[in-house]
């Protein structure tokens, strides 16, 4: 596995466990029992500070136990130290019931003092006592999240790497390597067929990213799929969407991906989270686009979509760039400002994203006649139509 070859300088656990002896711990706690101190020399030691009433500790517990056992089958002798937040011995009894490892036993005056000895002012916390190692203001439980046990051996040099790992699949995208995982070599359909992703070889291919607990992302659903159908009219055969959710869970993920048209990679696989990651989405919908040789076209499909739906494929910056010399070119052949027999206002050319026409009461889009007075538009094919005996 990639990273155990790196070299980490970790402080002799000796160390710490005198820290403990002179701070009054006398054992520490398993599920098992009392552990003798004794028992920790030798190990990679990392404290864990956390707190039951947390609600991001309980959430990031699952995160550090995958970690935890991960490592310890693959052979690496580590240790993880819980050290309490908790307000009440009950509260911190509840929490280790989570928790594989060992902990400070509860003692609210003892786990402040290590808590201010370590300086730790949020929570939760991961600290492994290595050289290099990042620090708390690094934000190292944000990092496990991210990468789980390959964040092992949690130096700068190893975090370093990850990133550079991560920036190579964004510019140099093999699909096959990015949406397979650990045996999986398919995608699902909303009827729950299985697509082989190398099926996905030679087209434009959109990452959606969006849930159903998202109004915006259902919002744009319908726009997508309407993109999405009228391409598979016309060019099925090159361009497929893959949906990587971000529903809160399993029953979601299933309502979500029934009411699409396209592909999704299944909820229990964490390519999902290792997509967010790569390509660094922070807020939902967002669609990446890739290209037949794997080159990511866009990052802001979502704008491609919104603007211009089907008429953007193949979604790149010059296909985008020749739509609006053709919308500019269409607005300079149009009046700045027109009257109209069934309006009392004057009318005045504006761009729109969107519109329902008060003449055909159909969808419009880019150029519209619109009252400054009141909420009225016109399609300009609408107005010509309205004015054919005026001139312009």
């Amino acid at each position: 596995m990639a990273g155990l070859n790196f070299e980490a300088e970790y402080v002799d656990s000796f160390d710490l466990l005198k820290v403990f002896a002179a701070e009054g711990v006398e054992f520490l706690l398993s599920s098992e029992g009392k552990v003798p101190l004794s028992d920790c020399n030798g190990k990679i030691i990392c404290l864990f500070f956390s707190a039951n009433w947390c609600r991001p500790c309980r959430l990031f517990i699952p995160h550090l136990v995958n970690l935890y056992e991960t490592l310890r089958k693959r052979g690496i002798n580590i240790e993880i130290i819980f050290i309490s937040f908790d307000r009440d011995e009950d509260g911190f009894k509840e929490h280790i019931k989570s928790m594989p490892w060992l902990a400070v036993p509860f003692d609210a005056n003892l786990h402040r003092r290590l808590i201010d000895r370590y300086r730790v002012d949020r929570i939760p916390s991961f600290i492994p006592f290595c050289s290099d190692a990042l620090t708390v203001d690094e934000n190292m439980i944000e990092w496990i999240e991210d990468y789980g046990a390959d964040a092992f051996p949690f130096t700068k040099k190893r975090h370093g790497e990850l990133k550079a790992i991560d920036k190579s699949k964004r510019e140099e995208v093999n699909l096959e390597e990015l949406l397979t995982h650990e045996g999986r070599n398919f995608l699902i359909s909303g009827d729950d067929r299985k697509v082989l992703v190398s099926e996905l070889a030679g087209k434009t291919v959109g990452l959606f990213f969006g849930a159903y607990w998202s109004p915006p992302s259902r919002a744009f659903t319908v726009q997508l799929a309407d993109a999405y159908n009228n391409l598979k009219d016309t060019k099925g055969h090159c361009f497929e969407i893959v949906l990587v959710s971000t529903d809160k869970d399993l029953q979601e993920f299933n309502v979500n991906r029934t009411s699409m048209p396209w592909l999704a990679i299944p909820y229990e696989d964490r390519t999902r989270h290792d997509l967010c990651r790569i390509f660094d989405i922070k807020k939902i919908p967002a669609l990446v686009f890739i290209a037949p040789d794997g080159k990511v076209i866009s990052l802001d499909g979502k704008f491609m979509v919104s603007s211009y739906g089907a008429e953007a494929f193949p979604f790149t910056e010059s296909r985008i760039r020749d739509l609006e010399a053709a919308l500019r070119k269409e607005g300079d052949a149009l009046p700045q400002q027109v009257e109209d027999i069934k309006h009392e206002h004057v009318l005045k050319l504006d761009r729109a994203k969107a519109y329902v026409c008060d003449a055909c009461k159909k969808q419009g889009k880019f150029w519209a006649f619109s009252c400054d007075v009141c909420d009225y538009d016109l399609h300009p094919s609408c107005l010509e139509k309205v004015n054919n005996d005026q001139s312009w």
